[in-house]
C-alpha cells in the first residue's frame, strides 16, 4: 500500500493516536447501545439514529446513507479534507512530527498547480492588505472602510485589502516572482488581454475581501468596487480553489465557535459578516453573493444542527429567506430566523442602533418558522379588506396545519382567533381537514418497515416485506465478516474459494483481503478498509464487519459456506437450461427439450456428489 509520500508507519500512528468514538463524538452525540455507539448521521438527516461506531473496530457506518470508514475517512468526510490533509491534520493535532512532504512531492499527493495557485492567492492578500494599509492609492479605500465602521483590527483580521486602479500591479508582482501567468489566469487572479499580448489584472479600483476555503487555505477573492459602477462585486471565477456554490465566507473563523453552540447565522454579504463578527457573533458565515444552494446545506449541517436566518429586511431579502427555509430543513437542519426592520440589514442596523442593541433586539429574538411564514404571509394581503382578511385567515390556517405538535398548533391558532375576532374552533375544525388531506398524501413515516428513516432517501424507499438475501449472499457475508477478522480462516477460503465469491463487490473485498495479508498485515479492520480505495466497497465491507458476530463458525459451518457458494455457477446453469427446455417444447422442439433434460439430470447429480 502506497499514500503518496506518506509512510504507513505514520498513517498506523494517526489512527492508534486518534480514537474514534473521542474524535466523532467532538461532532456527533454519541450513546452506548451495547458493544455499539449510535448517534444521528452527521451526512445526511434523519429522526432515529443509524449512524453506529465500532469502538471495537475502530470504524463508523451509517445504515441510512452508507457512508463508512475509519477516524481518518471520517475526518476526511466531515471537514472535506483530502486523504494527505486529513492525515496531516490529525498528526499535528497528535503531536507526531510531519516530514514526509519535505521528499521530493510536496503535497503528499495533491497537484502541484493548486499548490502553486494557494501559494500565489496567499501572496496576493497580503500584498492587497499592504496596499490599504502603507500606499497612497489605499487611503481612499481605508477611508471609506472607516466609514463603515470598520476598525484597523477587523481589518487586520479579515486581511481587507485594496487592489490599485492600474492594470497590472499584481501581475508584475507575482511575475517577478516567478508566478507562470497562464496558470494565475486560469486561478483568477488574472485576465488575459484580448489582442493575446499579456495579462493584467483581473481586479482594479476595488476594496478585496480575501476568501478561504473551510480549511483555512485561499481560495479566491471577493472585490467590492468604491463609488460607482458595475458590477458592484466581482467574485473570482470558478477556479480549482473556488466554487462559489460551496463556499462559504468566514466558515474557516467561525467552525469552532458553530462547533461549541451547534448554530450558524447566516448572512447575505460579507460586511454583515465583519460588523456582526465585531458585534459579537462569532459563528457567522454569508454565501457568496449567490443563492444558498444544496451544497452549502450539506456544509452547514455537517458543521450545525441550527440555523438563524438573518437575511436584509427589504423585500428580495425576506423573500430569499422564505425560499432557504425548505432547503435548510431538507438538510435535516433546524430554523430560526432574525427579524431585521423594513430596508435595513445587518450592517445597518449596527451602525444606527449599535451592537449591544443588534445582538439583544436582533440576534437573541429570533422567530420560528411558524411566525416568520406567517409575517411573511400576511405582507401580501391588504387586511384592511375582508377579502384580504379571509385570503390570510386561510393562509395562516395552512401554515399552521403543517405542524406536527397540538400544542403549537393550538397557540397560533388562538393568537389568530384573538386578532381576528374569528371562532376559535371553526379554526381548528379547517386546521384538521387541511391535516386529514395532508395525511393522505404523506408517505410512510420515519423507521417504518420498508425504508430509512429520513427525507431525502423517499426514493428509496420500497413497499413490500423486506428482500431476503439468497443463500449463497448470506454464506459470502458471513465468510467475509470472520475472514476480516481472522487470517488462517482467509488463508483458507483462499484455498478453496480464491475469487470464487458470486456477488461482484464480495469477489473484489475478498482479492483486497488476500492481497492485504500477503503484504504482511494482522487482522485490523480500520487499517483494511483504508486499503479498499472504494467508497463503495468501503460501505459494503464496515456493514459486513457491523453484522452481528453471535452466529456459530466452526470447521463444519465452514464446508456448508463454501459448499453453498461454489454451487451457485452449477445452479445457475440448471437454471438457465430448464428455461432453454421450456422454450424448446413450446416451439415443438421434442429432440433438443429431451437432451437438454438429460443435461440437466447430469448436472443434479454433479450437485449432489
Amino acid at each position: 500500500m502506497t499514500y503518496g509520500k506518506i509512510p504507513d508507519e505514520v498513517i498506523d500512528a494517526v489512527r492508534k493516536r486518534h480514537d474514534i468514538v473521542e474524535t466523532v463524538g467532538k461532532y456527533v452525540h454519541l450513546t452506548k447501545q451495547g458493544k455499539y455507539m449510535k448517534g444521528l448521521c452527521p451526512f445526511h438527516s434523519e429522526k432515529s439514529p443509524s449512524f453506529t461506531v465500532t469502538p471495537e473496530l475502530q470504524i463508523f457506518h451509517c445504515y441510512g446513507c452508507g457512508k463508512s470508514g475509519n477516524v481518518i475517512r471520517f475526518v476526511e468526510e466531515m471537514e472535506g479534507y483530502s486523504f494527505p490533509e486529513a492525515v496531516r491534520v490529525l498528526a499535528e493535532e497528535a503531536g507526531i512530527p510531519v516530514t514526509w512532504a519535505a521528499d521530493g512531492n510536496k503535497g503528499g499527493g495533491q497537484d502541484p498547480n493548486r499548490l502553486k495557485l494557494i501559494e500565489a492567492h496567499e501572496l496576493a492578500i497580503k500584498f492587497y492588505h499592504y496596499l490599504l494599509n502603507n500606499t497612497k492609492q489605499g487611503n481612499g479605500a481605508k477611508q471609506y472602510l472607516r466609514e463603515r465602521g470598520l476598525s484597523d483590527r477587523l481589518i487586520d483580521h479579515f486581511m481587507i485589502g485594496y487592489a490599485p486602479e492600474e492594470w497590472d500591479v499584481l501581475t508584475r508582482f507575482l511575475t517577478g516572482r516567478g508566478f507562470d501567468p497562464a496558470l494565475m489566469e486560469k486561478g483568477g487572479l488574472l485576465s488575459a488581454k484580448n489582442d493575446g499580448s499579456g495579462y493584467v489584472d483581473r481586479f482594479r479600483g476595488r476594496i478585496m475581501f480575501p476568501l478561504w476555503d473551510a480549511n483555512g487555505k485561499a481560495a479566491g477573492f471577493g472585490g467590492r468596487i468604491i463609488g460607482e459602477g458595475s458590477p458592484k462585486y466581482l467574485n473570482s471565477p470558478e477556479t480549482m480553489l473556488f466554487t462559489k456554490s460551496r463556499t462559504l465566507y468566514n466558515l474557516h473563523f467561525a467552525k469552532p465557535a458553530i462547533r461549541k453552540r451547534k448554530q450558524v447565522v447566516l448572512f447575505e454579504g460579507y460586511m454583515d459578516v465583519i460588523k456582526s463578527w465585531n458585534a459579537g457573533v462569532l459563528n457567522g458565515v454569508a454565501t457568496m453573493g449567490t443563492a444558498l444552494t444544496e451544497e452549502h446545506c450539506q456544509i452547514l449541517r455537517r458543521h450545525a444542527d441550527e440555523v438563524l436566518l438573518c437575511y436584509d429586511g427589504d423585500d428580495a431579502g425576506q423573500a430569499a429567506a422564505f425560499k432557504s427555509i425548505p432547503m435548510l430543513e431538507a438538510a435535516g437542519l433546524r430554523v430560526m430566523i432574525a427579524m431585521l426592520p423594513k430596508g435595513k440589514d445587518p450592517d445597518e442596523y449596527i451602525n444606527e442602533y449599535g451592537p449591544e442593541a443588534y445582538m439583544r433586539e436582533i440576534m437573541d429574538e429570533p422567530v420560528s418558522v411558524t411566525k416568520f411564514k406567517l409575517i411573511y404571509s400576511r405582507k401580501n394581503h391588504i387586511l384592511l379588506k375582508e377579502e384580504g382578511r379571509k385570503n390570510y385567515l386561510m393562509e395562516a390556517v395552512n401554515i399552521v396545519a403543517g405542524l406536527d405538535s397540538s400544542t403549537e398548533r393550538e397557540v397560533y391558532l388562538k393568537e389568530l382567533s384573538r386578532e381576528f375576532d374569528i371562532s376559535l374552533d371553526a379554526l381548528k375544525q379547517d386546521c384538521h381537514n387541511i391535516r386529514m388531506e395532508l395525511q393522505k398524501k404523506k408517505p410512510q413515516g420515519d423507521n417504518n418497515d420498508n425504508s430509512w428513516n429520513n427525507g431525502r432517501n423517499e426514493k428509496r424507499r420500497t413497499s413490500g416485506a423486506p428482500k431476503l438475501l439468497p443463500a449463497y449472499t448470506y454464506a459470502e457475508r458471513r465468510l467475509l465478516h470472520v475472514m476480516m477478522r481472522d487470517r488462517e480462516i482467509a488463508e483458507a477460503v483462499h484455498e478453496r474459494i480464491g475469487d470464487s465469491f458470486n456477488v461482484e463487490d464480495h469477489a473484489a473485498i475478498a482479492a483486497y483481503l488476500y492481497a492485504y495479508y500477503a503484504a504482511g498485515y494482522e487482522p485490523d479492520a480500520a487499517r483494511f478498509i483504508e486499503t479498499l480505495n472504494d467508497s463503495r466497497l468501503e460501505e459494503t465491507a464496515s456493514s459486513i464487519l457491523l453484522m452481528d458476530s453471535d452466529f456459530p463458525f466452526d470447521e463444519t459451518v465452514l464446508d456448508a459456506y463454501v459448499e453453498t457458494i461454489l454451487k451457485v455457477p452449477q445452479l445457475r446453469e440448471i437454471e438457465s437450461k430448464k428455461e432453454e427446455m421450456m422454450r424448446a417444447e413450446r416451439a415443438g422442439d421434442a429432440l433438443k427439450a429431451a437432451r437438454l433434460g438429460l443435461e440437466i439430470i447430469t448436472l443434479e447429480r454433479q450437485l449432489k456428489h
